[in-house]
Formats: structure tokens, C-alpha cells, sequence
């Protein structure tokens, strides 16, 4: 029997996995790299990082453990929004997204000591049109600045902003838990 380790401090990526109903452990390495060569765009940075933070793990699993690392990132326009560095930042985030359609990529590695099996989802989420009274309102008391984009869609600002979804909701949060669950049936053969 494989043990499943998921490296993430996400505590949203950890709930859904939970709700998979499989057991896992959670450890993390401090201070891996994620940055990314510039070239690449959309899925590729997500998914380069996912394989490199299994990089990090992959001299310390044991035979039997399966790990399981992920990144997600909103990209608007031709470009990734980060992780805001403060309110403001949030802000003028949030301002870009109102109004536009805009693409979360989550990149997902599964790695054992014999094989890895990586994989990128796509979903489109539009905004509507955000007051600077709405952003305001969220970013003061939801302090998006752990969230890639300023925003999280499972949040106040995803029941009043998001008015359509084309992909998986689950993705946009940050774990794109069906394909997830294809990938460990069919290449690891957990049920």
C-alpha cells in the first residue's frame, strides 16, 4: 500500500485532498525555489514548478510513498499576478480582474522514487465589474495576500464577483481534485 504525502502548506489544497477520502501525510521543506525560467507562459509555470518542488522531496521518500506537489497561479493577459505584497497590491489586482476573463492554471506532480506523472489544468473565470467599495470591503476583511490573483473564489469576493466558471471550481481553488483522482487510479492505481 502507498502512503501519500502531500508537500503543501495550503491548508485549502489540504482539505481537498481530504475530501478525495484517502489518507495522507502532510511535509514540508522550508524555502524551495519557485521561481521559473521566463519564457514559459500559462500552464508550463505552474506545472514546471510542481516538478520542481518534487525535486526538492524526491532523495527522501521512502520505496512505498507517493508525493504529491502543486502551484497554481492567475494569469491575465499574458501575465502571472503573484501573490500580492500588500493591501495595495491586492487592490490594483482586483481591479485588473474586474470586468475580465482570466485563466487559473494549477500544475500538479505525482512523484515515487521509480516514476512521476505531471499534469496542468486550465479553468477561465470571469469577474464582473468590482466597485472600489467591493475590493476595499474584501481586502480589508478577508486579507487576501497568501492567494495567488488577491483572490480566493471559495471566499465573499467568489460569491459576489465570479459570474461564470468554464473548468473546474476546484482548480481555482487551488487543487484540481477529479483529475487528481483519474491520475492516481490510472497510473498508481489508487482507489
Amino acid at each position: 500500500m502507498v502512503k501519500l504525502i502531500l508537500a503543501s502548506n495550503s491548508p485549502r489544497r489540504r482539505e481537498l485532498l481530504g475530501g478525495l477520502g484517502l489518507d495522507f501525510e502532510v511535509r514540508v521543506l522550508p524555502g524551495i525555489d519557485e521561481s521559473y525560467p521566463p519564457e514559459l507562459e500559462g500552464g508550463d509555470i505552474p506545472l514546471y514548478i510542481s516538478k520542481e518542488k518534487a525535486n526538492a522531496y524526491v532523495d527522501q521518500l521512502a520505496d512505498d510513498e507517493l508525493l504529491i506537489t502543486a502551484d497554481t497561479i492567475v494569469w491575465l493577459n499574458g501575465e502571472v499576478l503573484e501573490k500580492p505584497k500588500d493591501e495595495a497590491d491586492a487592490c490594483r489586482m482586483l481591479r485588473e480582474l474586474s470586468g475580465h476573463t482570466h485563466q487559473v492554471f494549477t500544475g500538479v506532480c505525482l512523484t515515487t522514487r521509480e516514476k512521476q506523472v505531471a499534469f496542468a489544468c486550465r479553468s477561465d473565470v470571469t469577474f464582473c465589474t468590482l466597485s472600489d467599495d467591493e475590493i476595499h470591503y474584501y481586502v480589508d476583511h478577508y486579507h487576501p495576500l497568501d492567494k495567488a490573483g488577491a483572490y480566493g473564489v471559495q471566499e465573499w469576493i467568489g460569491y459576489v464577483g465570479v459570474e461564470r466558471i468554464e473548468g473546474s471550481f476546484f482548480n481555482v481553488v487551488g487543487l484540481p481534485v477529479q483529475r487528481l483522482y483519474q491520475t492516481l487510479k490510472q497510473n498508481f492505481n489508487i482507489k
